[in-house]
């Protein structure tokens, strides 16, 4: 007994301290008080290829509503959010002080994992990208991608609970909630032309439904 409470409070102090975190409708004030009145907001895209077609896609959908905005992206194929954590581009990009906005988007299949390998490969790189984006002047928010079309009805949830639980561990940061706008769709019958052949990754259609909740999320 004596042994697990000593390896009790042992994993407690080794735990890092995070602040309480904000509730969401903060966070999201958060950002849209930052956006608002802005000429031509600034925002970074940093993740891998479910991020490729966004930002053009964003900008597209900004226009049409009569907006101009920004964006920059960090991505490649296959990166995680500890990768990027650690490339020196990604955070010089960060670290320019350009950006009213920087989006964090995690390796599709982390934050479905179970829970304690989810939270290691996961909420320490979180927390250090967000806090680069504080520290350079910009506002943290966190992109919740979509489960694998053929687990979809199983994966998709595991993905916001992933996404809601670093930003609980990260003090409350906005999630943009692309997977929610695709079960959505998916739930509706509408689904078709959201998944490129490899049922994974989103064709332009399902960019531009991405790109809707990124709008509703800043703007609407």
């Amino acid at each position: 007994m004596k042994f697990l409470l000593s390896l009790f409070l042992l994993l407690g102090a080794c735990a890092p301290l995070v602040h309480q975190p904000r509730p969401m409708a903060d966070a999201r004030r958060e950002v849209r008080d930052r956006l608002r009145g802005k000429v031509e907001p600034s925002i970074l895209f940093i993740g891998n290829s479910y991020s490729f077609g966004v930002p053009v896609a964003l900008k597209s959908l900004a226009a049409e509503n009569g907006r101009s905005i920004r964006t920059g992206h960090s991505t490649h194929s296959g990166w995680t959010l500890a990768r990027h954590a650690k490339h020196g581009p990604t955070l010089r990009k960060i670290r320019s002080g350009r950006w009213d906005i920087v989006v964090l988007q995690e390796y599709s299949l982390n934050p479905a994992k179970f829970s304690l390998l989810r939270d290691r490969e996961m909420f320490p790189a979180v927390r250090a990208l967000a806090a680069e984006a504080r520290a350079a002047g910009a506002i943290p928010v966190l992109y919740q991608t979509w489960g694998r079309r053929d687990s979809f009805a199983t994966m998709n949830p595991k993905v916001r609970d992933g996404y809601l639980a670093a930003s609980r561990n990260a003090g409350g940061l906005l999630v943009v909630p692309a997977g929610d706008y695709w079960e959505r769709e998916i739930s509706a019958g509408r689904g078709d032309g959201l998944f490129q052949p490899d049922g994974s990754h989103p064709t332009r259609k399902g960019s531009r439904l991405t790109a809707t909740a990124f709008y509703d999320a800043f703007f609407r």
